[in-house]
C-alpha cells in the first residue's frame, strides 16, 4: 500500500523531523530506496518535503545531506539578522499600519532572502520530475495560504491520473513546484514575506490548513506518516497569572496554526478509521457497502518539551531578534520562549532537535518496523 510522509511546519522546531527521519532510515533495511512514494509538507515542514523528494539517491543518504544542513544551520542562513536588516523591516511594518507603505512590496519584520538562496542551491527541483517518471515518486505537494481568496492552497506534483480538488476552503492545484511555491509556503506570517505567484500574494500554508492530512490523502496515500513539532502536555490553568505579552501571544498564534490542525485531523482520521472497521467487520462478504477502508497512520511528536529546550538556547539568538523579542515581552516570558523556539535557527538548538527526534524514533522502533512490515 502507498506510504505517505505528512511534514508540518514549525519554523526552526521541524529540525526534529530530521531527527525523526534519521531514525526510520536507521530502522529500515538499507535495501530501501524511498520509504514514501507521496511526500507533502506545509511551512518549514515543506522544506524538508522538498529536501527529501528534490534530491537524488538512497533514502539513508538524503537525510544525512539534510542532517548536516540543520546541525550547521545559522539564523543569517534564513533571515537577515544585522540591526540595519531588522530595524528597516521593523519599521516598514509599523509605518504599513497606517497605510503609509509606497513601496508596492510585501511587508515583514524579517527579510528571510538568504533562505531563497539556501534552497536554490540545495533542492534539485528537476530532479521532481525525474522521480516521478521513475515511479520513484507518486506525488509531492506543499501548501500554502492565498492572501486574496483566503483558501489554502495545495500546490502539487505527481503521475499522471491525480486530478485536482475542491473543498471548503482548500483546493488542490497541479503545478511543476519551484522555489517561489516553497518560499510561498514557509513565509511565516508578518515574520517573512508574502510571496507573489500568478498574480496572488501567498504566505505560510499553516495558517488556514484545516485538512494537512487531506493531501497525502487526495494523492492516493494508504498509510500515512506524520511527524509533529509539539510535546503534548497538560494545559497550565492557574489562576492569577499576568496578562500575556505580545511576544506571548504571537508564540500562541504560531503554536494554534503549527500544532493544533493537525491534531485535530488526527483525532478526526482515527474516528473514521473505527467507523470503517465497524464496517467492515459487520457487511458481508459477497458485498461492498463501505466507500472507504481504514487509514493506516504512525504519529511521531515529541516526547520532551520543546519549548523548555529553547530557553537553553536563547542566548544564541541573534543581538537584534532578542532585542525584539524582549521588547515585545515586558522584560520576558514564555510567550518569548515559545515564539523564539520557531527561530532559533542555530546549531546547538537544531542538533539538540535532532538527537530528541531520533531517539524518539529509536524508542518506537518495534512500531516502525511493523508499520513498514520490516
Amino acid at each position: 500500500m502507498t506510504t505517505a510522509l505528512v511534514l508540518t511546519g514549525g519554523g526552526a522546531r521541524v529540525a526534529y523531523q530530521v531527527g525523526v527521519l534519521k531514525g526510520i532510515a536507521s530502522i529500515l533495511p538499507r535495501t530501501v530506496y524511498n520509504p514514501f512514494p507521496i511526500i507533502t509538507g506545509t511551512s518549514a515542514g515543506a522544506i524538508n518535503a522538498m529536501s527529501i523528494a528534490g534530491r537524488p539517491g538512497p533514502f539513508r543518504l538524503r537525510v544525512r545531506k539534510l542532517e548536516t544542513i540543520w546541525s550547521n544551520l545559522h539564523a543569517e542562513d534564513i533571515y537577515r539578522t544585522d540591526f540595519r536588516g531588522v530595524s528597516a523591516n521593523t519599521l516598514r511594518i509599523l509605518t504599513s499600519l497606517f497605510g503609509t507603505n509606497q513601496s508596492g512590496k510585501s511587508v515583514s519584520f524579517l527579510d528571510n532572502s538568504p533562505l531563497r538562496q539556501l534552497l536554490n542551491n540545495y533542492v534539485k527541483f528537476k530532479h521532481l520530475e525525474t522521480a516521478i517518471e521513475n515511479r520513484e515518486l507518486q506525488g509531492i505537494a506543499i501548501t500554502a495560504i492565498n492572501y486574496t481568496s483566503g483558501r489554502s492552497v495545495t500546490f502539487y506534483q505527481g503521475q499522471d491520473g491525480l486530478e485536482d480538488w475542491s473543498r471548503a476552503r482548500r483546493e488542490g492545484i497541479s503545478t511543476d513546484i519551484g522555489i517561489e511555491h516553497l518560499m510561498a509556503s514557509a513565509a511565516i506570517p508578518s515574520l517573512f514575506p508574502a510571496v507573489e505567484i500568478d498574480g496572488n500574494y501567498y504566505g505560510d500554508g499553516a495558517l488556514r490548513q484545516l485538512k494537512p492530512i487531506s493531501p497525502a490523502l487526495h494523492l492516493g496515500a494508504k498509510k500515512i506518516v506524520t511527524i509533529g513539532v509539539s510535546h503534548h502536555t497538560s494545559t497550565d490553568s492557574s489562576k492569577n497569572q499576568p496578562p500575556p505579552s505580545i511576544a506571548g501571544i504571537i508564540g500562541h498564534m504560531l503554536n494554534s496554526a503549527f500544532t493544533d490542525a493537525m491534531e485535530s485531523d488526527l483525532e478526526t482520521l482515527h474516528s473514521i478509521n473505527k467507523l470503517a472497521s465497524a464496517l467492515h467487520s459487520t457487511q458481508h462478504s459477497d458485498t461492498d457497502l463501505t466507500p472507504f477502508s481504514p487509514i493506516d497512520v504512525l504519529s511521531i511528536a515529541p516526547s520532551e518539551s520543546i519549548n523548555k529546550i529553547a530557553s537553553q538556547y536563547l542566548k544564541e539568538l541573534p543581538r537584534s531578534l532578542r532585542l525584539l523579542l524582549t521588547s515585545m515581552s515586558g522584560g520576558g516570558d514564555s510567550g518569548e520562549t515559545s515564539a523564539a523556539s520557531y527561530l532559533l535557527f542555530e546549531p546547538s538548538f537544531c542538533t539538540h532537535l535532532i538527537k530528541l527526534g531520533y531517539r524518539d524514533a529509536m524508542d518506537q522502533s518495534m512500531r516502525i518496523r511493523a508499520f513498514f512490515d520490516h
